[in-house]
C-alpha cells in the first residue's frame, strides 16, 4: 500500500480520503482546490498509487485567485506588487500629508470570495495650529494653516514721539512637519523691539556712506580712513539687536614708511589678503571671469615698494567689448539670447530651417572683438533634400531633351513634304 499522499499548498484530498491511512496499489484519489484558490481548466485532479508504491507525480491544478486592484491614493502611493490570496499592499504619502488608517491590508477570504481584509487609508494635508501671537506685532490671519501655508510677521506703529519697534529675526514662517508628520512652524517666532546703536567714530577716519541722527536695527555705516592710514578690520558695520555695532569698528593705523595697505582691485582679487603688507612682500592679483588687464592676462604680481605704494598695479576691465550686431546665419536664426548687442560671457542658441542640418555647436559665447566660441555654426542642405533636388533636375533635363529631340524631327518632316507637294502642284499643271 501506499501512504497517505504529500500535503499540497492549493489542495486538498476529498473528504472521503481524507481519513484513510494507507491506499492499496491502484487506488486513484481526487482533490478540491482550497479556499482561496480556483481550478486551471484541463488539469487532472487525480493522483493514483503505482506498483512502485508511489504516488503518479501531478502538475499544479489550482491557481490562487486574485483580488481586485486596491486603486488609487490621492497624495499617496500604493505598493503592491501581486494581488493573489495572501498578498499585501502597503500604502504611504506624499511629503505634507499624513495617512489616515492602515499601512498594510491583506487580500483574503471574506464571504467565499477573496478581498481585502480592510478599507483603504486615505491621506490627509499635515495641519498646524494657528501661530502664536508676539509682543507690540501682528500676523497676518488666515481661515486655515495647513503644510506650506506662509504667515508674515509684522510690528505695530509706534506711539507719536516714540521709538519705532523693529522685526527681529524671520518675518516670513511656514507650516511644515516634524518626523511623526505633526504640524510645526518653521522658524523660531520675530521679535518687535526697540533697537538704537549710538553714533559710531573712528578716529583718523571717516564715514564714506550711512550718514543719520540715529541708528536702529540693521541700519549699516561706511567707514573709510584719512590718506596715510591704512585701515584694520570690516569697513561695513551693522547695528545688531543687542543695540551693538557687528562687527566690531575697524581702526585706522597709519601706515609706515616701509609698509602698504591692501591693494584696491577693481573687478578682481587680492591673494593673500590683508590689512599691511610688509615693505617687498608681494602679493598676486588674480581677475574675475571675463575681466582681464590691458595685456590681455588675468593674473599678475605686484609688490609693496613702501610708503602704501605698490609696483606693476593695475585695474581689471569686464566686458567692454561689444559685438554690434547678431553674427549672421546662412539658412538659420537665432532662438534664444538674441539681443542688439553682446558683451563678453553673453550666449546665443541657433537653429536650421526646415530642410538644413546644424555643422556645429547650437550654443556658442561671445569672448570679445566679434569673436564666438566654440564659432558660428552654418546650416547645410540635407543629403535628403539634396537627393530631392538631384531627381529633379534630372527629370526637367530629361523632359527638356525630349522636347527639343521631338521639335526637331518635327520641323525636318515639314522640310520634307515641302517640295514634293510643290513638285506634284507643278506636275499637275
Amino acid at each position: 500500500t501506499c501512504m497517505a499522499p504529500e500535503r499540497l499548498q492549493y489542495a486538498e484530498l476529498q473528504e472521503s480520503f481524507s481519513t484513510m491511512k494507507s491506499f492499496p496499489v491502484g487506488t486513484t484519489v481526487s482533490y478540491v482546490c482550497r479556499p482561496g484558490y480556483i481550478r486551471i481548466p484541463g488539469k487532472p485532479l487525480d493522483r493514483t498509487c503505482g506498483e512502485d508504491l508511489q504516488w503518479s507525480p501531478t502538475e499544479e491544478f489550482c491557481r490562487a485567485r486574485k483580488c481586485n486592484h486596491p486603486g488609487e491614493l490621492q497624495h499617496g502611493f500604493i505598493n503592491v506588487t501581486d494581488l493573489t490570496f495572501g498578498s499585501k499592499a502597503t500604502f504611504s504619502c506624499e511629503a505634507g500629508f499624513r495617512l489616515r488608517g492602515t499601512d498594510e491590508i491583506s487580500c483574503v477570504i471574506k464571504n467565499n470570495v477573496v478581498d481585502w481584509n480592510k478599507d483603504l487609508p486615505f491621506c490627509e494635508i499635515i495641519p498646524c495650529g494657528p501661530p502664536p501671537s508676539i509682543a507690540n506685532g501682528r500676523y497676518t490671519e488666515l481661515q486655515s494653516y495647513v503644510y506650506q501655508t506662509a504667515v508674515t510677521y509684522s510690528c505695530d506703529a509706534a506711539s507719536r514721539g516714540a521709538d519705532p519697534f523693529s522685526l527681529i529675526g524671520p518675518a516670513t514662517i511656514f507650516c511644515t512637519y516634524d518626523e511623526h508628520s505633526n504640524g510645526v512652524w518653521s522658524e523660531p517666532l520675530p521679535q518687535c523691539r526697540v533697537v538704537k546703536c549710538d553714533n559710531p567714530k573712528v578716529e583718523n577716519g571717516r564715514k564714506k556712506t550711512g550718514f543719520g541722527p540715529s541708528y536702529s536695527y540693521e541700519d549699516s555705516v561706511m567707514f573709510e580712513c584719512d590718506p596715510g592710514y591704512v585701515m584694520i578690520g570690516p569697513a561695513i558695520i551693522t547695528c545688531g539687536e543687542n543695540n551693538t555695532w557687528s562687527p566690531p569698528k575697524p581702526t585706522c593705523e597709519k601706515i609706515t614708511e616701509d609698509a602698504c595697505g591692501a591693494p584696491k582691485i577693481t573687478h578682481g582679487v587680492v591673494i593673500p589678503l590683508k590689512s599691511v603688507y610688509e615693505g617687498g612682500e608681494s602679493v598676486q592679483i588674480k581677475c574675475n571671469a571675463y575681466c582681464t588687464f590691458h595685456d590681455g592676462t588675468g593674473e599678475m604680481t605686484a609688490t609693496c615698494q613702501g610708503q602704501n605704494t605698490w609696483s606693476s598695479l593695475q585695474n581689471c576691465s569686464c566686458g567692454s567689448e561689444i559685438s554690434g550686431v547678431t553674427p549672421h546665419i546662412s539658412y538659420g536664426r537665432v532662438v534664444d539670447g538674441q539681443k542688439p548687442s553682446y558683451s563678453v560671457g553673453d550666449f546665443i542658441t541657433v537653429e536650421c530651417y526646415a530642410g538644413y542640418t546644424l555643422h556645429g555647436e547650437a550654443r556658442i559665447q561671445y569672448v570679445g572683438e566679434n569673436k564666438w566660441v566654440p564659432g558660428v555654426p552654418t546650416c547645410q542642405l540635407s543629403a535628403y533634400i539634396t537627393a530631392i533636388i538631384c531627381v529633379i533636375v534630372a527629370i526637367v533635363v530629361f523632359l527638356a531633351a525630349f522636347w527639343i529631340y521631338k521639335k526637331f524631327f518635327s520641323q525636318n518632316g515639314k522640310r520634307d513634304s515641302t517640295p514634293c507637294t510643290a513638285e506634284y502642284k507643278i506636275c499637275k499643271a
